[in-house]
């Protein structure tokens, strides 16, 4: 089952980082949504991955869940959902006012002095 769960980190983090290094604003916030999937995935893990188990110790329960991993997730799904939006009304703020949601390399913005030779 580990080697399970680290194959889908991985797998998540390879195409997070495929996608944050595209072109256009939305693949851009595709990717960083699954690194943040990703990293949640890893932190989870990190707590060992015990099945059946309770979040507390139990007087009958020969273990316990480790709580502070899914505290700490859920924490951090919270944020990236709050990143996520306001990273999204940025991108659409952007396409409505170019009609583009390419990402500009340095010098292709209008403005940065790349047409004048500066």
């Amino acid at each position: 089952m580990e080697l399970l769960v680290a194959t889908g980190i991985g797998a998540m983090t390879a195409s997070g980082v495929y996608l944050v290094l595209r072109r256009r604003a939305f693949p851009v916030i595709l990717g960083l949504a699954m690194l943040t999937y990703a990293v949640n995935m890893f932190i989870f893990a990190s707590g060992r991955l015990s099945v059946d188990m309770p979040p507390v110790l139990m007087p009958d329960a020969p273990g316990y869940a480790d709580p502070l991993p899914q505290a700490l997730v859920l924490t951090a799904i919270v944020i990236s959902f709050g990143m996520t939006a306001v990273v999204v009304m940025m991108a659409l703020g952007t396409f409505l006012e170019t009609d583009d949601d390419r990402i500009d390399e340095d010098g292709d913005a209008p403005g940065t002095g790349a047409e004048d030779g500066r």
